[in-house]
């Protein structure tokens, strides 16, 4: 017999390696009905190269390998963020996030509710199984009260457990949601009713109107303990009485199209409240300089990390700085990396930096043998280092907090050691691109640019006097 093709789903299947036309899904799994009405849907509007589908954790993660449109996929529960990223990035996409019980409404809860408060441009699919289906029907934040799963052996328990939540109505209190609606996909009536819905957070998709949220409550025979039959009847009997059917909000009629909006402010208001941001300058020949500042809370670590990536976006460079800090507002443990390059940049993280910037012997015991060979360690000399370098590392001791005390500002150690990067040209940058990194750094402290400019003077005084320039990593 020949099978039928359904337009809008590739045309074989390929998740196991070979191709093929069935679906991981189990018998009787309202999952692949979803599918096809989703689809139809599409194909219907025209929307399939227009499509993104956000494909998270859960027994729908392998819709990527049916659905005949952009898909991405997304960790566990945050589907509705990248689906947010994506809106902001492609304006003009219809972007859907299909998300199970477990994904929305337990890990993924809060990205939720902070998408639909902000009325963000996509749809989202919600199906309702009443259970963890993917990894073997675990208790999930809507199973039922009494309901028997792998992990509520004795059936769920208000007191143990608490209760069901109804993820229509808790969204139904936010203000910026446009439309709202629960469904069933139990008998014939119901599923056409789900098909309404469908077509109806499309439309308002590709009239850019914000944010649709469409609930389905869904078979899932196998978790159950059931047959396809048994399943509708459980959704009718029982399902239906605790997430009653409906629409809880339809405002597309009074709903106006919300423009696109940007991924983020300019990189001039990030940087700079006025002036122009330097034009990348690409350098092939500036492989990427990659650094790690470490030391404790209140030592200006991070402060020092931003200055530096700060001189190499002054200088037209790529750039970045990634933190790494304990809670505690003084004393913790603190790092950060920072990446310069002639060339776009891979990752933020540095795991083998170039050049390490240690404050204290415990940063320096922690990252030291990170510094692969023909490296450079800076470290403060009161950190007293008494183990040699790691084999093919220079390390050069700076009296970096006795400089700072001797200028009358020993919190201002970290000035030291940036005025010994711009007299060692780290990443090719000048003197005078550090000292304008620096000065823009207290913009909003101008008191504090005198002492510290004196300090960046006297500490690039010293190295002239006491360092040999060593070839460093650039």
């Amino acid at each position: 017999m020949k099978r039928l093709k359904t337009v809008g789903f590739y045309p074989s299947f390929d998740r196991s390696g070979e191709p093929t036309q069935d679906t991981h899904y189990c018998p009787g799994c309202g999952h692949g009905l979803l599918h096809k009405l989703i689809t139809e849907a599409l194909v219907e509007r025209n929307l399939q190269d227009r499509t993104i589908i956000v494909n998270p954790i859960g027994c729908a993660v392998f819709g990527y390998y049916y659905w005949d449109v952009g898909n991405i996929g997304a960790a566990h529960g945050r589907a509705q963020s990248v689906a947010t990223a994506l809106t902001r990035l492609l304006p003009h996409a219809i972007v859907l996030c299909y998300q199970g019980d477990g994904d929305l409404g337990a890990i993924g809860l809060n990205a939720t509710l902070q998408a639909a408060a902000r009325g963000e441009r996509f749809a989202t699919f919600f199906v309702n199984n009443a259970s963890y289906g993917m990894t073997g029907g675990q208790m999930a934040p809507t199973t039922l009260l009494g309901q028997v799963t792998s992990t509520t052996p004795h059936g769920r328990s208000a007191e143990n457990d608490g209760y069901p939540l109804r993820l229509c109505e808790i969204l139904n209190q936010l203000q910026a949601p446009v439309y709202i609606e629960r469904c069933s996909l139990a008998d014939t009536a119901r599923i056409m009713q789900a098909r309404r819905a469908i077509r109806k957070a499309l439309d308002l998709q590709i009239e850019g109107k914000g944010y649709a949220f469409v609930e389905f409550l869904s078979q899932c025979p196998t978790n159950w303990g059931t047959d396809a039959l048994g399943s509708n009847r459980f959704i009718l009997e029982s399902l239906e009485k605790e997430f009653p059917l409906g629409c809880f909000r339809d405002r597309s009629a009074e709903a106006k199209p919300r423009p696109p909006l940007p991924p983020t402010r300019p990189a001039a208001e990030l940087f700079r409240a006025e002036g122009q941001t330097p034009e990348l300058a690409a350098d092939a020949d500036l492989s990427e300089v990659r650094f790690k500042f470490a030391g404790f809370g209140g030592q200006g670590i991070l402060s020092l990390g931003i200055v530096t990536a700060e001189a190499g976006r002054l200088f037209g460079r790529h750039t970045t700085w990634f933190p790494s800090y304990g809670p505690e507002q003084r004393g913790g443990a603190a790092a950060c990396s920072v990446v310069i390059s002639g060339r776009p940049i891979g990752s933020p993280d540095v795991d083998h930096p170039d050049i390490l910037v240690c404050m204290n012997r415990p940063s320096y015991e922690r990252y030291a043998e990170t510094v692969p060979p023909g490296g450079l360690i800076l470290c403060d000399s009161l950190a007293d280092i008494k183990t040699l370098p790691p084999h093919g590392v220079r390390r050069l001791e700076i009296p970096a907090t006795d400089l700072a005390s001797q200028a009358g500002a020993i919190k201002a150690a970290n000035t030291v050691m940036l005025a010994v990067l711009a007299w060692l040209r780290v990443a090719n940058l000048s003197r005078d691109r550090f000292l304008e990194a620096l000065i823009e750094s207290f913009k909003r402290k101008p008191a504090l640019i005198p002492i510290n400019r004196k300090i960046f003077e006297t500490a690039f005084a010293w190295c002239c006097d006491h360092l040999t320039q060593p070839s460093c990593p650039a």
